[in-house]
């Protein structure tokens, strides 16, 4: 088992799911909802079809089938009413689902097969699969947060044009860090 791959992409599940948690905390309940157009996808439609599919996927993740038969994507999109607090418990549970089954991943049982649509993939593929598709959505989230939010969006990387400086502040950062261990190892 290559358990430096298995904590690597546990880190990057983490990390997508904290851009849209920092979104999330930019909008308002009325913004979870907003669509661009009648065929566009809200905030709470994107979270409510993730959390569908990670119970599906990540549900008895090395003994089932990641589509399960109770799951109903076509729902997922459709429209739905719900307040702020329950589209976030709700994402919650889905990336609980998601860190457990990550978590239950062990040298002994490294080389199951994971079947997805009756097709089967490596737990490393499996993987990559809904990070991939995760972190798509995550892009949209961020996109419609952005939309909504204008000139009152906080950045959740470096700020446009603002590169130099925060390239300035990292080399500054790491002299302090080098100073500090050299003059330790001394």
């Amino acid at each position: 088992m290559d358990s430096a791959y298995i904590h690597s992409t546990r880190k990057l599940f983490e990390y997508y799911k904290s851009l849209a948690d920092k979104t999330f905390e930019q909008l308002s309940e009325e913004e979870f909802f907003w669509k661009y157009n009648d065929i566009s996808n809200s905030v709470a439609s994107i979270i409510n079809h993730m959390q569908g599919n990670m119970k599906s996927r990540f549900t008895d993740f090395l003994t089932s089938d990641g589509e399960k038969p109770w799951r109903n994507r076509d729902e997922e999109f459709e429209d739905f009413t719900m307040t702020q607090p329950e589209l976030v418990e709700k994402w919650e549970a889905g990336w609980k689902c998601v860190f457990e089954a990550i978590d239950s991943i062990k040298e002994e049982n490294f080389d199951t097969i994971i079947y997805i649509r009756n097709q089967g993939h490596t737990i490393t593929d499996a993987l990559n699969r809904q990070l991939a598709h995760y972190a798509s959505h995550v892009g949209q989230i961020m996109y419609i947060g952005k939309m909504l939010k204008g000139e009152n969006w906080k950045s959740l990387s470096i700020p446009k044009g603002q590169s130099a400086v925060f390239n300035a502040q990292l080399f500054e950062k790491e002299k302090v860090i080098r100073h500090f261990t050299d003059d330790f190892g001394k």
